[in-house]
């Protein structure tokens, strides 16, 4: 059965929606879903894929590459944008994201196919392996950035006026569920294969040997290769559905754009939009969005020293209660406004993010929260010889003695401040009064064990939040925890909900696809994908673990003013009619 033929009226409304929208809301939703599970499911097993195409580097080096190349799969979804919004705009919506899914599909699945580093050096081309990976990532991420935009302008072309946002709010849940479904599915696996089947040891090239586990050695594949039946679910449905409404009018009259990307940026009455849409909308977007969904898992994980499992349980958790807070907002955005929701959630964000985070650590060490207040750190050191540690893709390597300290207590999540001494003096790392030279040889060992001696807790502290199982929350540190991830989810559904319906409706139709893509991309591709390495950098740098939200909290100001002067209210903008004008 097709879908998607009605052109929505004004007057449609307040009716309820028909089983033909439905079709198409699930048509684009579920694509999307799985497009995002297949990016996801890479950066979730990152570790473990570096072992198997990196391996003939030393650890610590292999994951390095095995960021570099998940890190390939953000910096290009721009271009993928540009490529697939250009298609979008000349051939058609639904052709254009048909291509996308089953690019991300046959990539991710691929991948899952892709021998390792060692079986294939056994022919003598192990290189091919690692080069095949990063060609197959850069596909996902072209293909993701074609995605959004097709499946965004879809749903709203066909949604009838005034709905808009309630609409493309499904849209806005996919990321949320596919990051959901992507765990779910890990989690099982992983469950399921280390139960049934025998560990595995192994030989190392230094002759040592290390002993992995069926899922590390094999199991991570599997995964990527069910998702060959998502593609067919999602190619299958998409293929029952027609062009959109407002696309076909555009088709029907000629007036179609021959060129969306000249037409789009290289005028600059467009193109200042495209601008204003990034600084105004989509920039501080995705700062909350990263923070409430990644920075937050990062934060618990890495700086808190809470356990994988237990980290990801809890935003399994937020996510599965704030999620509903996409539609939520989406549907209000149709009643009060885009502006006022996305930008009073970028506003909120950045008042709150100090002490929510704050009330993180309390609760989930308290050990930690603790002994950094009450215990002295001291780095002493020359200030010109340390750098910003800014590492986006991992290859930077930091050797100086100042970074070496700094760098050791950021990941200890240690609280210290900086004290200069003259040029040529050795750094020097004082906890609670006692000196420890960088320059030893036990160093870092003997800086680990004065600070576990002076109160800061070792990553077995039973104080630490710990989950047995995925229903173990219920305590009240636990259900603590759970509750304020929830609420930076709920900034996320705030910002995220009605941004699909407010760029669709600040670009004309012939260009619609192209503009609203670039800036989306843009800002949720490289501002907030940027935001774990620039918040690392900045906490290394000051000593502060909480200086990081800086980054965030900084963007989502700019946006919240930017937004607030330039950005027009869109809700009652018809999109059919607004076709052949330049946004305004």
């Amino acid at each position: 059965m097709t879908v998607g033929t009605a052109v929505p009226r004004a007057d449609e409304a307040a009716r309820p929606m028909t089983s033909s929208e439905k079709r198409v809301i699930l048509a684009s939703s579920l694509g999307t879903v799985f497009e995002w599970y297949d990016f996801y499911l890479y950066g979730s097993l990152a570790a473990i894929i570096g072992a198997q195409f990196f391996s003939v580097y030393p650890e610590a080096t292999r994951n390095i590459f095995a960021l570099l190349a998940f890190a390939a799969g953000f910096l290009v979804r721009p271009f993928g944008a540009l490529v697939f919004g250009r298609l979008g705009d000349m051939v058609g919506r639904k052709y254009t994201f048909l291509i996308t899914i089953l690019i991300m599909g046959i990539s991710t699945f691929c991948v899952g196919l892709l021998p390792s580093y060692t079986t294939l050096n056994a022919y003598g081309i192990g290189w091919v392996a690692p080069v095949t990976l990063l060609g197959l990532r850069m596909l996902q991420g072209l293909a993701l950035g074609g995605e959004y935009g097709g499946a965004a302008v879809y749903v709203a072309e066909h949604a009838p006026r005034g709905r808009r946002g309630f609409y493309t709010a499904f849209i806005q849940t996919t990321a949320t569920l596919g990051l959901l479904l992507s765990l779910i599915i890990i989690l099982s696996t992983q469950g399921y294969v280390n139960s049934a089947y025998a560990p595995t040891v192994v030989t190392n090239a230094d002759g040592t040997t290390t002993t992995l586990t069926a899922f590390q050695v094999w199991g991570w594949r599997i995964p990527f290769l069910v998702s060959v039946a998502l593609l067919a679910i999602s190619v299958w449905i998409r293929l029952q559905m027609h062009e959109s409404p407002a696309f076909q009018k555009m088709k029907a009259e000629g007036t179609q754009s021959k060129a969306p990307l000249s037409e789009a940026f290289g005028q600059w009455r467009n193109a200042k939009w495209a601008l204003l849409a990034l600084l105004g909308l989509t920039a501080g977007q995705a700062v909350v969005w990263y923070t409430g969904q990644f920075y937050a898992l990062f934060f618990i994980q890495s700086i808190l020293k809470v356990d994988q499992f237990t980290a990801n349980v809890m935003i399994a958790w937020s996510l599965i209660l704030g999620t509903g807070g996409f539609l939520f907002f989406g549907s209000l955005s149709d009643r009060i406004g885009r502006k006022p929701i996305i930008l009073g959630g970028c506003l909120i964000a950045a008042l709150t993010y100090f002490p929510l985070f704050n009330l993180l650590t309390a609760n989930a060490n308290p050990a930690l929260h603790e002994a950094q207040a009450r215990v002295a750190v001291v780095v002493k050191t020359n200030p010109a010889e340390c750098s910003f540690q800014f590492n986006p893709v991992g290859t930077a390597k930091f050797t100086k003695e100042c970074d070496i300290a700094k760098a050791l207590l950021a990941r200890s999540a240690v609280s210290y401040r900086t004290e200069a001494v003259p040029a040529g003096s050795p750094t020097v790392v004082n906890v609670a009064g006692k000196d420890f030279p960088v320059s030893d040889a036990t160093f870092a060992k003997s800086v680990t064990a004065a600070l576990t001696e002076a109160g800061y807790p070792a990553a077995n502290n039973p104080t630490i939040i710990k989950a047995s199982n995925p229903i173990d929350i219920f305590s009240g540190q636990k259900l603590a925890v759970v509750g304020i991830l929830t609420i930076l989810v709920l900034y996320v559904t705030m910002v995220y909900g009605p941004i699909a319906a407010a760029l669709v409706e600040l670009f004309p139709t012939r260009i619609r696809y192209t503009s609203m893509s670039l800036p989306y991309h843009i800002g949720n591709g490289w501002f907030g994908g940027l935001l774990p390495a620039t918040a690392f950098a900045m906490v290394a740098q000051t000593g502060d673990i909480y200086f990081g939200l800086w980054y965030p909290i900084v963007i989502a100001l700019v946006t919240f003013v930017i937004g607030l002067i330039f950005i027009p209210e869109t809700k009652d903008r018809d999109i059919f009619t607004f076709d052949d004008q330049p946004a305004r």
